[in-house]
This record gives C-alpha cells, structure tokens and sequence, in this order.
C-alpha cells in the first residue's frame, strides 16, 4: 500500500468511527452547484462500472438528453445535497411529478431519481436514511406516496428497494434501459 492509500483508508475508518446520521444535514442544491452535481453522478457511475453493473454508463459522457434532464431538475429547485461534517456526501433528486418515466398520475406523489452517496461513505446506511427522511418530509406535507424506478436488470437495487419497504408496480420501458418502477404508500 502507498502513503496515499494508507491515509485514504485511514480518513475513511475515522470517518465511519464518527459518523451519525443524526449529523446528517440535507440541504437544497445552489445556482453554482450543477457541476457538482453532475460530478456525483459520474462518480457513482464509475463506481457501478467498476462493480461490473453498466446501470449509469451514460453518466460517464452524458448525452444530450441526459444532461437536459439533469439541468431541468436543476433548474427547478430539485437537487439535494447530503452533507456530513461540511461535505457532500451523497445527493438526490425529488420531484413532485415524474411524466417521463411515470406519465400523469391522479395522486400525489413525491418521485425520488438518482439517490447516491459517495463510495467511502457505502455501507453506512445513508440511502436508507435518506429514504425516510424524504417519507417524513412528505407525510408533513400531506404526501402518502413515495415512487422511484431503477434499471430492471440491476436486481441488488431492485431487492434493496423491496427491503425499504416499495413495491414494484411495473416496468416502463426507455430509451437507454427497461426500468422498475416502484412505490411506497405512507401512514
């Protein structure tokens, strides 16, 4: 092992020996925060690459329609950061309707797209906390519906999405994947 990997392994052990997720703070993207955003996304598809699960390539060099999907959310207000100790660790995005992969529903939901965290953070249980917190949020705003889709030949986040307490619904089918689509009603 290099210094470099010795200390990075280090830095990694002291923040998993301190890290509580009642530290956690969430806070909404800012005006100057798109590369930010777009970096985190590369880096989790780097990462499902390098695990052999080719869910995000597109993530790597976004195409056009990719990177207009990003830059709408953006726009609009509904990219979150995930921060511990004043840095990102993680990011989301939370929609109020999702016509693209859901088309117009009747009920209200809030639409959960591309929850990450940052790899040294894995196995922390930030999504999971993560996803109820989004539940607390919009049980406060009268919301009882939680819906997310993932790529149908990811089976480990489809399991892990099931494990959370969603159940799949349906499959919508999209230009670059075959995708699950999954919702949680909320009391």
């Amino acid at each position: 092992m290099t210094f470099l990997q010795i200390r990075s392994a280090k830095v990694y052990l002291q923040n998993v020996m301190k890290f509580k997720h009642h530290q956690i703070i969430i806070k909404k993207a800012g005006s100057n925060d798109f590369n930010q955003i777009l970096h985190l996304l590369k880096t989790a598809a780097q990462t499902l690459k390098d695990r052999g699960i080719d869910q995000w390539d597109y993530w790597l060099d976004p195409p056009k329609e990719r990177l207009e999907w990003a830059r709408e959310g953006f726009i609009n207000g509904e990219f979150y950061f995930i921060t511990f100790n004043n840095e990102i660790i993680g990011m989301y995005r939370l929609c109020t309707e999702d016509l693209l992969y859901w088309g117009k529903q009747q009920e209200s939901a809030h639409y959960i797209h591309s929850l990450v965290t940052h790899p040294k953070f894995k196995g922390l249980k930030i999504g999971s906390y993560i996803i109820k917190q989004i539940e607390k949020s919009a049980l406060e705003n009268n919301i009882s519906l939680i819906r997310l889709d993932c790529n149908a030949a990811n089976l480990g986040l489809c399991q892990y999405y099931l494990d959370q307490g969603f159940t799949k619904v349906g499959e919508k089918q999209m230009k670059l994947s075959l995708n699950s689509l999954f919702e949680k009603r909320l009391s």
